[in-house]
């Protein structure tokens, strides 16, 4: 059965925007920030037994930067390298060094069954969300929004406003693949690489500030950081959305200008609004829900994800689910799930001392390691200021497709977006955004830690 319109663009032949020398330089930056911060948290780790080093940087990070840069170099083969990184890397600790719940193949089940609840989540929240982000594209939803939005690059730039706002209430995977939905319409399904880039940092930076919005600022919230240490991201992310969103709307205007008008006959289906409604109330009253009343349980059941399919069976009477999408979003959740666990596994039991420039070095290193782990150390340490933490974690893996759960959503229903290459080039105001919102935030709220 074909795949829907939506999703058929494997071979599309974007032009690729060229990137300003100060956008390079700002990504140069970032990765070296990554690159000085990556063996100062190494060398600070302790496995469970001696570990063997290269270069006094522990084999299990090697062989994790290989895996990474074999999906930045082989991007048509990322599930395949990203598996393949998985089995070397599990094979080396039941052989070496062992988990941090014990050693041998008994070491790897326990350490999975300490880690299945995040894996079970994300799993369900990216298969369950791009069923979602079907229903509303065919919703007619955002064949309408021309009716609304202006007609020039300010249209694209509101979009991206729409996405940030969303992820402040919604999951940012949702936010996201909403916008990625939304785009299709709006662009004639001619979407720049770099606008893609440019939802995923919006989604991202909206749910910075929630404690609703993004995994990260949830876990600090379970862990007793109150919502209100959380909402100063909003100082950054706002000025970060700002950055990005004018020169990603100019880039998407000049790409494939806005529609102007809605097409003759186009109806909303309100039926499918009320599903994806339905599944959004079903995620967000569970969440708030369960970490308000049962926060202890929070990590022994994938709550969340099960509300969203359950919602999603549910519905199925009022609307049927393109069943036919799950099969390319399955291949992209795996190939998250696989890099998680990667992560999940690497010896890392200390971070440096907490300071505004642990904070921003872990934003840059979460553009390619997942920042879950980052923010559980950090939270076990304490220290930070978990505003600026949660907008470093949470909008620093918008720098690179695969380094946050958003990016991997959007490169599911737009394949060529998996090229790291294209991202940072294209998008290269989303690091230089990064930088300009940490310092406004540095400079305006400052760094107050503790809380």
């Amino acid at each position: 059965m074909p795949r829907p319109r939506f999703l058929r663009r494997r071979g599309s032949s974007l032009p690729v925007a060229v990137a300003p020398p100060a956008g390079r330089t700002v990504s140069v930056a970032l990765v070296a920030a990554a690159a000085l911060l990556w063996p100062a948290a190494a060398s600070a780790a302790q496995a469970v037994s001696p570990a063997p080093t290269v270069l006094n940087v522990p084999v299990d990070f090697v062989l994790f930067g290989l895996t990474l840069l074999g999906v930045a170099l082989f991007h048509h083969r990322t599930l395949e390298v990203a598996l393949t990184g998985l089995a070397v890397i599990a094979l080396y600790k039941i052989a070496f060094t062992g988990f941090h719940e014990g050693s041998g193949p008994l070491g790897l089940l326990v350490h999975l069954q300490h880690e299945w609840v995040i894996l079970a989540n994300l799993l369900c929240l990216l298969l369950g969300f791009a069923l979602l982000s079907h229903h509303f594209e065919v919703s007619g939803v955002p064949a309408m929004l021309p009716r609304y939005l202006p007609d020039d690059w300010t249209g694209a730039f509101l979009m991206l406003v729409i996405v940030f706002v969303l992820s402040a209430f919604l999951d940012n995977i949702a936010a996201a693949l909403i916008g990625g939905a939304m785009a299709h319409t709006l662009f004639r399904g001619r979407v720049h690489i770099g606008f893609l880039a440019a939802i995923v940092a919006a989604s991202n930076a909206g749910g910075s500030g929630s404690v609703v919005g993004d995994t990260t600022t949830t876990m600090m919230w379970i862990s007793g950081v109150s919502p209100a240490r959380v909402l100063p991201a909003y100082a950054a992310a706002v000025a970060a959305l700002i950055v990005l969103g004018i020169p990603a709307a100019f880039l998407q205007q000049k790409h494939s200008p806005i529609v102007k008008d809605p097409s003759p006959g186009t109806r909303v289906d309100w039926g499918r609004v009320a599903v994806v409604a339905a599944v959004l109330v079903a995620a967000i009253t569970t969440n708030v829900t369960v970490n308000l009343r049962f926060p202890q349980a929070a990590d022994r059941f994938p709550f969340i994800g099960a509300a969203v399919a359950l919602a999603l069976l549910v519905t199925a009477s009022v609307r049927k689910p393109a069943w036919t999408v799950l099969p390319g979003a399955l291949r992209g959740a795996v190939f998250l799930l696989a890099l998680v666990t990667c992560a999940s596994m690497m010896p890392v039991e200390t971070l440096p001392a907490a300071s505004w420039q642990t904070a921003f070095g872990l934003g840059a290193v979460s553009a390619v390691f997942d920042n879950i782990p980052l923010t559980a150390l950090a939270i076990n340490q304490g220290g930070y200021d978990w505003g600026m933490l949660a907008f470093t974690v949470g909008y620093g893996g918008s720098m690179v497709w695969f380094g946050s759960s958003a990016g991997v959503a959007i490169s599911n229903m737009y394949p060529e977006a998996k090229s790291v290459g294209a991202w940072v080039t294209a998008g290269w105001f989303v690091a230089a955004a990064y930088v300009i919102g940490f310092f406004v935030m540095l400079f305006t709220v400052g760094w107050n830690p503790g809380g």
